[in-house]
C-alpha cells in the first residue's frame, strides 16, 4: 500500500519504461521544483543524524543526485559507485540484478578505509539487487554501511530482504 506523502505528486509514472512490463516512477518532477526537492532531502536525511556516517555513497545515476544533496546536507564526504569502466582508477566491482536485467557496481578501490561509516543512497529501491551490490562494495573496503535510504521504496519487491539486515529508510512507498 502506497504511504500518503506530499512528495507523490512530484513522482511521475511512465508506464512500460525502460521496457515493457516496467512501471518506471519518474522523479525528475521533484527535481525540477527547488523547495519539494530540498524538503525530500532533509526527510531522507533526518533518520540517519543518529547514525553518524562518515560518507555518503550515491548509487549511479540518480543516487548521485539525492546523495551528494545528503553528503552536503550532513556534512560528510560523498563517493559515486559507477557502472563498469567509469572510474579512472583501480577499482572494486560488484554485480547485481534488476528487475530487468544484470549490471554491476564499482567504486574506487580507495573510496572508504577501515572504521569510516558509509550511508548508501538511492533514488528507487525494488529489488534491491543494487543496494546489495553496494552493501557489498563498502564491506570490501574495510567500512562499515550503516543504513540505505532512498527516496521511493517499492514494497512489492523484496528490496529490504536482499541488504543483510541494514536498516532501509524511505520517503514513499509504493
Amino acid at each position: 500500500m502506497p504511504t500518503t506523502s506530499p512528495f507523490s505528486a512530484f513522482v511521475r509514472d511512465v508506464p512500460d519504461f525502460p521496457k515493457a512490463g516496467i512501471l518506471f516512477r519518474d522523479i525528475t518532477p521533484l527535481l525540477a521544483n527547488a523547495e519539494a526537492f530540498g524538503e525530500a532531502v532533509a526527510a531522507m536525511a533526518e533518520p540517519v543524524l543518529n547514525l553518524q556516517p562518515t560518507h555518503v555513497l550515491g548509487l549511479e545515476s540518480r543516487g548521485f543526485i539525492f546523495g551528494s544533496a545528503l553528503a552536503q546536507k550532513l556534512g560528510v564526504g560523498f563517493v559515486p559507485a559507477r557502472k563498469p569502466g567509469k572510474l579512472p582508477m583501480p577499482t572494486h566491482s560488484e554485480p547485481y540484478g534488476l528487475e530487468y536485467g544484470t549490471d554491476a557496481l564499482e567504486i574506487h578501490t580507495d573510496a572508504f578505509g577501515a572504521g569510516d561509516r558509509v550511508l548508501i543512497v538511492d533514488d528507487v529501491m525494488a529489488t534491491g539487487g543494487t543496494a546489495a551490490a553496494a552493501q557489498r562494495l563498502v564491506r570490501t573496503t574495510g567500512a562499515l554501511p550503516v543504513a540505505l535510504t532512498v527516496f521511493i521504496e517499492l514494497t512489492s519487491l523484496p528490496g529490504r530482504e536482499k541488504v543483510e539486515g541494514l536498516p532501509v529508510f524511505s520517503v514513499i512507498r509504493y
